[in-house]
């Protein structure tokens, strides 16, 4: 397996827990013993802290200091917090980054309200790539004291229509995203998934059967998950070529470009 572009890694700290490859350059190694050449990397930073605007300057900072090439920073954006439109401004402008992550359900907003379709409509003005986390961690491993719910997809269908311009991926979503609501989602040409939360033997070439080769694209979900296994998955599937090159490496590629 070779020339990966892995769009779901996370640098800093976890806040609950020390994870083997939470130092950054321990990260890059990890991802460069498995051939990976690109990594969309955001912050845990993100989740908690109010201070996003230096949660991302570290961000850039950390990939530019030991990324190697291989880290893309996607800043993170609260829209709840004052002068949000500012951070996004920076990310763009200061930072140079190709697109930004969401966390609706660490950062108490809905998809349905006029702040998200606010932030959609500003990232799509500036051609910025959305990665919307749908949740970080199975419910059954969550400190007692912050049960965070998945972020609740439901209006995501008709709000995209009407951005047109929006690029968005959907991080840490096949673990909750099934029936119509997937149907629905897999329609819109906007939209794409990742492999990081995918379960089940064979599950991509399953998943594949549901989703177009050309919407789905390689995570881990690192190093809050093993990367070892969402590389087991993309080798166990019974994948043509073609098809296992697209969802390595090649649709991320077309999408970032």
């Amino acid at each position: 397996m070779t020339g990966l572009i892995d769009v779901n890694v996370t640098l800093s700290r976890w806040p609950f827990r020390r994870l083997r490859g939470d130092e950054t350059s321990a990260l890059v190694n990890k991802l460069r013993e498995h051939h990976v050449v690109q990594a969309w990397a955001g912050t845990f930073d993100g989740l908690l802290h109010k201070d996003i605007s230096s949660a991302n300057a570290r961000l850039a900072e950390e990939c530019h200091a030991h990324g190697r090439g291989i880290l893309l920073p996607f800043g993170s954006i609260n829209p709840t917090l004052p002068d949000w439109e500012e951070d996004l401004r920076r990310c763009h402008e200061v930072h140079k980054m190709r697109g930004i992550r969401l966390h609706p359900n660490y950062h108490g907003y809905r998809l349905g309200e006029p702040i998200f379709a606010k932030l959609l409509a500003a990232a799509a003005d500036r051609g910025l790539i959305v990665q919307l986390a749908v949740l970080m961690e199975d419910k059954r491993t969550q400190h007692p004291l912050l049960q965070i719910a998945p972020v609740d997809l439901g209006p995501l269908p008709e709000l995209i229509k009407q951005k047109p311009g929006i690029r968005l991926v959907l991080l840490n979503s096949l673990q909750v995203i099934r029936g119509d609501l997937l149907l629905r989602l897999v329609a819109n040409e906007q939209v794409f998934f990742e492999t990081a939360c995918l379960e089940g033997l064979g599950g991509i070439g399953k998943l594949i059967e549901q989703i177009y080769a050309r919407k789905l694209l390689f995570g881990s979900h690192a190093p809050l998950f093993y990367f070892e296994s969402a590389l087991l998955k993309l080798k166990e599937s019974v994948l043509d070529e073609s098809t296992r090159k697209a969802i390595s490496a090649e649709n991320a590629r077309r999408l970032v470009l």
